[in-house]
């Protein structure tokens, strides 16, 4: 604090929530700063909880750090100041135990920066323990303080440069973001900004993809085929249909299904599986370079642990690595419970839809009879984005307590295991639906006349009239649009967040189910423009000051991101083949179109493809036919399958299709993942600049620690002492700066 300035900070009335408030005013001299502040509720001098109080505050003071006692109305300020010797200490023991380096005259020269104060404070601070045994948490519990915050100040430059909504096409200050608020979250930010980057090309890609099916929205011969089919009866779908429909009818969403499963989609899959593996190879170079940049590409992370622990107590004893079997099957079991749950939940939604079918058929909506299939799908995803938002919740509870459970021991590690934890949980919740809607739905529902029922009572629901291709599209653009406009407003006016995680899940809907939706990285790529500027916002004007934390990496994050990545290509592949009618058109072309009779014939190889691929059902096969409206004049209609009547068996073609399919999958998948391979290899991970670079200083450092062991050795064969350097610190000769938007 200096001079007369208003304290910022956030109560934690319950739960995560910290709504900003201000709390009041306080002088103090212009000299006196403060690294960090307590906050506590007012108290009587006999008031056991200020001796609780003062008992925490000397333990402080014993350990170097000064402590002034500010009142307000409201509220008393404890402000706190550790002293110089506490981080010069912390410069000592990470530094080479063999002797001086330029390096460490050079650091002890410059100031301490504000990030690695509070860092080291606040790390003090939580780990300090009264005489009873009580930690501040505990404290906190038990209404002795009330909150902990390092101060908002020097924010001045990031308000006027990166958090505003007028600099959301600017490029970001990740080097002052990085000196604010410490490198973890520079390190995000740089992702993120890299991640924009990228999607760039694969949203225009995308929806070049899309632009394309419109330029043949009236010119597809199977969208041709089927606005003319006015002679083609379909059979009813469902319990609901009363009728037999035209295939005509259907005549909208057959070019609107064309508009994302044409033959440029299969070219898109591809080209995003090669995205991914550029996106991540390209992204570890970016990270090399600015962790070299910042002096941290040898920063090690267990050793700035142990410091900063005796730095907290000196008589710190090393807690070693444990691995206890009994805890790992306990929380293997737990997982696997969490997932079928996860797997339940889908079905829950199966069931949901189901007899949302027989309600939307109701006498009492009527109106719906022809739009029940479009209603329960739009409904359904509803639904499921209710259900995403509940489990979240329930996810992050769960994969806190299997984190507590095995015991981490460091907080780095707990952060790593918490975050696969809640990274599977939350997989299987948002995308388990998607899962039976792109591989279960409509196939295992038998046919007309004799349908699979759930309880015996109700019929399964069936893919839309147009291909389950429109279920898949519908739910992915309700769920995704959903969640990057109803969360960001969320996150808006409730600042609690788990931000890679947001990007992990939105990247998997991004690249997983890609195929189906290609307009997905665009929407992605609108809606992290948004992302970083509202990020930035409620950390530098909503929320208390976060605590710097060092990271040389995203961590566990890149794993993620890379599993995604081969689970893209699986997806995909499984999309294109199984839900997509890419593979029966590619089938009919070369084996039953009219082009095979006529070398030069000008027909369209695809005519006829429509009737290929219905089936024929006796409508005096339905055990109740009278219930149709007009069955006394309809002997056959028509349903998407590869049946023979009379017992309705698969037909030759279904098998012949399925090996294709299987075939295409296997294919596609080694082609894909060969394609990532070798994209992999031929981007190198590090720049050789910045190998070469680090190469230099281990060359110049272990030069000086020659030279200072012939000192020790009297002097033998020592010389004169090596030339400087020209440039010493990594951070020096490094000129290239991060790229972000």
């Amino acid at each position: 604090m200096q001079g007369k300035e208003s304290l910022r900070i956030q109560v934690e009335p319950e739960g995560d929530s910290f709504p900003l408030m201000e709390i009041g005013t306080c002088e103090a001299e212009a000299s006196e700063q403060w690294d960090y502040v307590l906050v506590a509720h007012p108290r009587t001098q006999r008031d056991p909880w200020q001796v609780r109080q003062q008992q925490f505050l000397q333990e402080l003071e014993r350990k170097g750090f000064r402590t002034k006692r500010i009142q307000d109305q409201k509220r008393v300020f404890f402000g706190i100041r550790a002293d110089n010797s506490i981080f010069d200490l912390y410069r000592t023991l990470l530094l080479e135990p063999e002797g001086p380096t330029p390096n460490a005259e050079l650091a002890a020269l410059t100031p301490v920066p504000v990030a690695m104060r509070i860092r080291i404070v606040d790390f003090v601070v939580m780990k300090t323990k009264t005489s009873a045994g009580e930690t501040f948490e505990d404290l906190v519990k038990d209404g002795v303080f009330e909150a902990r915050f390092p101060l908002h100040k020097g924010e001045g430059y990031l308000k006027k440069t990166w958090a505003g909504w007028r600099h959301m096409f600017r490029k970001q200050p990740v080097d002052e973001i990085r000196n604010y608020f410490g490198e973890k979250v520079a390190l995000y930010f740089a992702w993120l900004g890299w991640y924009n980057y990228m999607l760039v090309p694969a949203a225009l890609t995308g929806l070049l993809v899309f632009l394309s099916g419109f330029s043949l929205f009236d010119a597809s011969q199977i969208s041709k085929e089927i606005c003319e089919a006015h002679d083609i009866l379909m059979c009813p779908l469902g319990d609901h249909s009363r009728r037999y429909q035209r295939l005509s009818e259907t005549c909208t969403f057959a070019k609107l299904t064309h508009l994302f499963d044409n033959d440029g989609t299969v070219v898109f899959a591809i080209f995003m599986a090669l995205w991914a593996t550029v996106f991540l190879e390209i992204w570890k170079r970016q990270r090399a370079c600015v962790v070299l940049h910042w002096d941290l590409y040898m920063w090690d992370e267990d050793q700035e642990e142990m410091a900063l622990e005796l730095i907290n107590c000196p008589d710190y004893k090393l807690q070693p690595y444990q691995h206890s079997y009994l805890r790992s099957t306990v929380i293997l079991i737990l997982s696997l419970i969490m997932i079928c749950l996860m797997i339940g939940m889908a079905h829950i939604l199966v069931v949901y839809r189901v007899l949302a079918s027989a309600l939307f058929s109701s006498s009492a909506l009527l109106f719906l009879e022809d739009q029940v299939t479009t209603a329960v799908v739009v409904t359904g995803a509803l639904v499921h984005y209710v259900t995403i938002s509940i489990m979240t919740k329930i996810n992050k509870r769960v994969a806190l307590k299997l984190c507590d459970f095995e015991m981490p021991r460091t907080f780095s590690e707990r952060e790593s295991k918490f975050t696969i934890r809640f990274f599977t949980l939350q997989f299987f919740t948002h995308f388990s639906s998607l899962i039976y809607i792109a591989f279960i739905l409509g196939r295992i529902n038998g046919h007309p006349g004799k349908s699979t029922r759930l309880a015996g009572l109700w019929k399964l629901e069936e893919c839309h009239a147009s291909g389950c291709m429109m279920d898949l599209f519908v739910q992915m653009a309700i769920i995704m649009g959903l969640k990057q406009t109803l969360s960001n407003c969320g996150e808006y006016l409730v600042p609690l967040f788990d931000e890679f995680m947001e990007m992990m899940i939105q990247y998997g809907f991004t690249t997983i189910f890609v195929a189906a939706f290609p307009l997905a990285p665009l929407l992605a790529l609108f809606s992290n423009l948004v992302e970083i500027r509202l990020d930035a916002i409620k950390m530098v004007w909503l929320q208390r000051r976060l605590v710097p934390r060092k990271a040389k990496d995203i961590g566990t994050w890149l794993q993620v991101l890379e599993t995604i990545g081969v689970l893209a290509v699986i997806a995909n592949g499984m999309i294109i083949a199984f839900t997509s009618e890419f593979i029966p058109r590619v089938v009919y072309k070369y084996r039953y179109s009219p082009c095979l009779k006529e070398a030069n014939s000008t027909v369209d190889c695809l005519k006829g493809y429509v009737n290929h691929s219905l089936s024929v059902f006796h409508t005096k096969d339905f055990q109740d036919p009278d219930r149709i409206e007009g069955s006394e004049n309809v002997t056959l209609c028509r349903y998407r399958d590869y049946r023979n009547p009379p017992d309705y068996n698969f037909s030759e073609q279904f098998w012949f299709l399925l090996a294709i399919r299987l075939a295409f999958v296997i294919l596609f998948e080694h082609v894909a993942l060969c394609i990532k391979l070798i994209a992999a290899w031929f981007v190198p991970d590090v720049p050789q600049s910045v190998k070469n670079k680090v190469l230099e200083v281990k060359y110049q450092r272990l030069r000086e620690k020659m030279w200072h062991g012939r000192q020790r050795l009297g002097g033998v064969g020592a010389g004169s002492r090596p030339p400087m350097p020209t440039h010493p610190n990594p951070a020096s000769i490094f000129s290239a700066r991060s790229t972000d938007v």
